[in-house]
């Protein structure tokens, strides 16, 4: 192959990998904006506007408090995913076309995050249902966008390029944060209520999402697959992408390892808040600062940490940073109340391990996935990722119910990296990605 053709080809992979970035840049505000502050919240006060006298609200005829119609339908928006991604994972393998099914997936979710700009009165239903299609919707999406890493990056680069596309999308999700909350504190200087501001807000990441996704759907290649058997229905095609992963049980080891872990780590960003407000004392400006200050540094964590894994490997990165979540969680036990400073440099240590944590595992995972099985091993990573983040949070409301101390439930965490840790220490990885047919990089 000639030098011309090289450089060339490097030239399309760099052309492509900068379009891949930019999902991350488009879905990111979704997460952050709409889940992690401003929806729950909204629609928590829309169920109260539409409850009875005892505070329930009654979707399809179910009597349900209306304090937990949030989290009620977050559940049931995983449920949803947990169905739909094995089925459009083995669809995407099968033909070779993710372009359309990654397509389909975003703009369902944009519209369903948009059409939130009509979530006003007691329209508490609406907004559960929008929540479910969107949250749904961007769990396809993200396994379909994480499934072409293996296809963009040659092993030797994909720590490098995973990092700076959670980097990217960490970037997104501050600046978009920034403006949101712009808006939302002085609303009345937009001559804006409070719930219009919100809503705006709400509209806004959906319609950055679309707008943003155009540029991977024009960069990215799909690749066509040799035919292949009809797509399973149901629990059948989950069931049947189990089955061959155990022909990889060094892969399952390593999945197993990320379940533990990353269950953590969520349930540290899940609970951080409610940690800072009930036990700290911390008022929700002190919050939403601690939050943008974890986007901001979670850019800088994402790229150092893929610059580490350079030098040493991304599973000795991974493992330092499991260390690394050890002792800001042991930090967080001693906090004192009622100092946010304090907490702030709390949440620095967690963005500065965060977004590297999350993009090494997903960098490490793409070696130890078969050739011509990307979008369907992706979903089961992503259903660890998203369907199986509920033990964490279980340990932390038993905990605190057993001892009445947020303190005792947040260091109970510990458990799960230490676990983690422990776990993904014994998965030999070399010997993972020569068993799933993939070359071996030189760091790993």
């Amino acid at each position: 192959m000639g030098a011309d053709t090289l450089v060339a080809e490097a030239a399309d992979r760099r052309r492509e990998q900068r379009g891949w970035y930019f999902y991350d840049w488009a879905c990111s505000v979704y997460s952050t904006s709409v889940l992690t502050v401003f929806l729950g919240p909204y629609l928590t006060s829309v169920a109260e506007d539409a409850a009875d006298a005892d505070g329930y609200v009654h979707p399809l005829g179910i009597p349900v408090r209306a304090g937990s119609f949030f989290a009620y339908s977050v559940s049931l928006s995983v449920i949803v995913a947990v169905l739909v991604m094995p089925l459009v994972g083995a669809a995407a393998d099968r033909t070779g076309r993710k372009k359309p099914l990654l397509a389909a997936a975003a703009y369902t979710g944009a519209a369903a995050t948009a059409a939130m700009f009509f979530l006003g009165g007691d329209r508490y239903l609406l907004g559960g249902l929008l929540l479910i299609v969107a949250n749904a919707a961007s769990a396809v999406g993200t396994m379909l966008y994480n499934s072409y890493l293996p296809q963009i990056a040659p092993p030797e680069e994909r720590d490098a390029v995973s990092s700076r596309g959670w980097a990217f999308g960490y970037a997104a999700g501050s600046l978009v944060l920034v403006v949101n909350l712009v808006l939302y504190t002085a609303h009345d200087s937009f001559g804006l209520s409070e719930g219009m501001a919100v809503r705006i807000c709400l509209a806004s990441a959906g319609l950055w999402w679309g707008a943003f996704t155009l540029v991977p759907l024009r960069r990215l290649r799909d690749r066509r697959a040799p035919a292949k058997e009809a797509t399973a229905p149901g629990f059948r095609q989950l069931a049947a992408t189990v089955r061959d992963m155990r022909r990889h049980p060094l892969t399952l080891a390593f999945l197993l390892a990320y379940l533990v872990y990353n269950d953590g780590i969520q349930t540290v960003i899940s609970q951080a808040s409610v940690y800072g407000s009930e036990e700290l004392d911390l008022g929700q400006s002190t919050l939403i600062g601690a939050v943008l200050l974890v986007q901001v540094l979670a850019v800088a964590g994402a790229l150092g940490m893929g610059r580490l894994a350079r030098t040493y490997g991304a599973k000795r990165t991974i493992l330092g940073s499991l260390v690394a979540w050890t002792v800001t969680l042991a930090a967080g036990y001693f906090l004192p109340a009622g100092a946010p400073v304090w907490f702030f440099v709390l949440a620095a240590g967690i963005g500065l391990v965060l977004g590297g944590s999350q993009a090494l595992s997903r960098s490490l995972f793409s070696h130890l996935v078969p050739p011509g099985k990307e979008a369907e091993y992706f979903s089961a990573y992503e259903m660890s990722d998203r369907g199986m983040s509920w033990l964490g949070p279980l340990l932390f409301g038993i905990t605190y119910q057993l001892t009445g101390s947020y303190r005792d439930a947040i260091i109970s965490l510990v458990a799960f990296f230490a676990l983690g840790f422990v776990l993904l220490a014994r998965v030999p990885v070399r010997e993972a990605i020569r068993d799933a047919g993939n070359p071996v990089p030189e760091k790993i």
